[in-house]
């Protein structure tokens, strides 16, 4: 999906800000305090306030000087009173890449500590460009094979840099997928790209199609069975637009209900107004750059799809199925409301662009983008739940920690720990919105893809993440993994959680057999999916920035347990040896 060009640097600066909501001063959307761990509603701007005069105020460990301006993405208050309080920077008028950090406080707004991407001193050398905007553009088109935008000067403090460099977005890629835009950043001075990274988060990474079309693979994934639907329920007539209940027949996940939106009396239209008007339309073959370009789906029955490809509708069904199921099971599980914790629902096109056997979340327009699939590789639109549990994580790993990769290679191969990390947390919690859900024709367990029709039966797995040969995904930590490309990378962190929630060892969940080994060869007693994944929400939202290495996610993980269930908790103890199991230690951490 394309962002809009960069027009100015005070815009440039506002579209840096990757958030749910636009803060003046800051703003807090929480949990309810009946969730453990989880925070409470806050909307104090004293809050953000008494966070940045801390930031400056502790410059030593915060790494914020004079020259640096703070800006509010999130604050989340714990019912304890603690508070959390994200930011992103600019200095000297420029978005700094990799310069967001969390400040942490007591109820009583005192200083208890921050959590930063950079953990250098961050100060470009000079803020006098060699190169010209139009210079740089031009080396950001050479390097994405596309058309650039306005260039945008930023400082880079990525990988211990403090550079002076531009920004540039690039339409219309033809290293992309479906011909999508990528974010170059290159170096104000001498020139070198320092980063080429797509705008659009793909389901299926390069580096898997290429090995599947090498093989000579074709993917049939299993449908389900449709039962005929119930007639729909019909709101008292006169009153419109007006929440209604629909009937979906889905290709995966078979018959299912669906909160529609009633607009006359034999007119509906796939819109859920009970989830902050979550939507599905039809992208018509289209590469649409705004989901306002899309065709709404409508209905005269309230019923919608057949089970088939042949109607329109039934990619749609198991699109607004797998959204709204994300959807709820991050509100029930967190009271997070939306992926951008604003209250806002989540929107998809399905019928997305012309053979494109992919699915993809842009955080620009908060949108799913279903392709049909190429007729060659993928035969079916690939809108299967985990895979839209995994992609919508990715939005709201966009919305909280903003985990990046290291680099991009000129294949779109990413590379890099906080890059893994990424797609860790959408596999786990791409597996947590099955569980929740629980729908019979799509059973859940902590495999990854599943139902995709892959000759080794999933695309990535939890338990024993090295059976994924696809991907070549690893079990264990090692200081290669650094610049492992991130979905082989991302088997450490699955690994650690999946030891965390079930342990080592055989065992049997939902009539899949897992059988997970450990680094060391000791044995890891689990704590139960639930508080798995409470600890790793916790650490997400609370503790992990856009540079959170392994060694970082083991801090954060740890000190969301302690949160929540103490220090001499097993919970803790039990994080501690998750992390050792997959060989993350503090003994082994990377010297900063």
């Amino acid at each position: 999906m394309r962002r809009p060009h960069i027009r100015s640097r005070h815009l440039a600066i506002a579209l840096a800000v990757t958030t749910a909501a636009t803060l003046a001063a800051g703003s807090a959307v929480a949990a309810p305090a009946s969730s453990p761990g989880t925070p409470s509603a806050a909307t104090t701007p004293s809050i953000v306030d008494a966070a940045r005069a801390a930031a400056y105020a502790h410059s030593a460990t915060t790494g914020v000087g004079a020259q640096d301006t703070l800006k509010a993405t999130d604050t989340l208050v714990d019912p304890d009173g603690s508070r959390h309080v994200r930011f992103v920077r600019t200095q000297h008028g420029m978005p700094v890449l990799g310069g967001d950090l969390v400040v942490h406080l007591g109820a009583d707004s005192s200083y208890q500590g921050v959590t930063r991407a950079a953990r250098h001193q961050v100060e470009p050398p000079t803020t006098d460009p060699k190169l010209s905007g139009r210079q740089a553009a031009a080396k950001a088109a050479s390097a994405a094979q596309g058309t650039a935008g306005e260039p945008c000067l930023v400082v880079d403090a990525r990988d211990g840099r403090s550079a002076l460099a531009y920004e540039v977005q690039v339409e219309g890629s033809r290293t992309d997928e479906a011909g999508g835009a990528r974010t170059v950043v290159v170096d104000a001075t001498t020139g070198q790209v320092l980063s080429n990274v797509p705008v659009a988060e793909p389901f299926l990474s390069p580096s898997v199609v290429h090995k599947l079309r090498q093989r000579g693979e074709h993917l049939t994934p299993g449908t389900a069975a449709t039962a005929t639907p119930p007639a729909p329920h019909r709101p008292a007539a006169g009153r419109y637009p007006a929440p209604a209940t629909g009937t979906g027949a889905s290709l995966f996940v078979g018959t299912v209900p669906l909160s529609t939106t009633q607009t006359a009396k034999n007119s509906y239209v796939l819109r859920d107004s009970t989830r902050g008007n979550t939507e599905t339309r039809d992208a018509g073959g289209k590469e649409l750059d705004k989901f306002a370009g899309g065709k709404p789906l409508t209905s005269g029955t309230n019923r919608w799809g057949t089970g088939s490809t042949a109607d329109r509708a039934t990619a749609a069904v198991d699109a607004q199925f797998g959204i709204t199921s994300t959807l709820d099971f991050y509100k029930k599980t967190f009271g997070r409301k939306g992926i951008r914790n604003d209250g806002a629902g989540a929107h998809a096109l399905v019928h997305f662009g012309n053979n494109v056997g992919n699915a993809f979340w842009s955080s620009d327009c908060g949108c799913m983008l279903y392709g049909d699939g190429d007729g060659k590789l993928f035969g079916k639109p690939l809108v299967v739940l985990d895979v839209t549990g995994h992609e919508l994580t990715h939005g709201v790993v966009d919305a909280t920690a903003n985990l990046q990769p290291t680099r991009v290679d000129g294949e779109g191969r990413q590379y890099g720990e906080p890059g893994a990390l990424n797609e860790s947390l959408a596999d786990i919690f791409g597996s947590a919105v099955e569980f929740a859900a629980n729908n019979p024709k799509n059973p859940p367990n902590y495999l990854i893809g599943e139902k995709l029709g892959l000759s080794q039966k999933f695309l990535r797995r939890l338990d024993k993440p090295s059976l994924d040969k696809l991907e070549g995904a690893v079990d264990y930590w090692s200081k290669d993994t650094y610049d492992t490309e991130v979905h082989a990378g991302s088997g450490v962190s699955s690994h650690a959680f999946y030891l965390l929630a079930e342990g080592s060892g055989r065992k049997t969940v939902g009539g899949v057999a897992y059988d997970s080994p450990t680094y060391d060869g000791a044995k890891v007693t689990g704590i139960g999916r639930d508080k798995a994944v409470a600890i790793f929400y916790r650490a997400l939202t609370r503790y992990m920035v856009s540079t959170t290495d392994f060694h970082g996610a083991r801090t954060a993980t740890l000190q969301a347990a302690k949160d929540l269930y103490g220090a001499g908790s097993t919970a803790y103890r039990t994080v501690d040896r998750a992390w050792a199991a997959v060989n993350v230690t503090a003994a082994n951490a990377p010297r900063r």
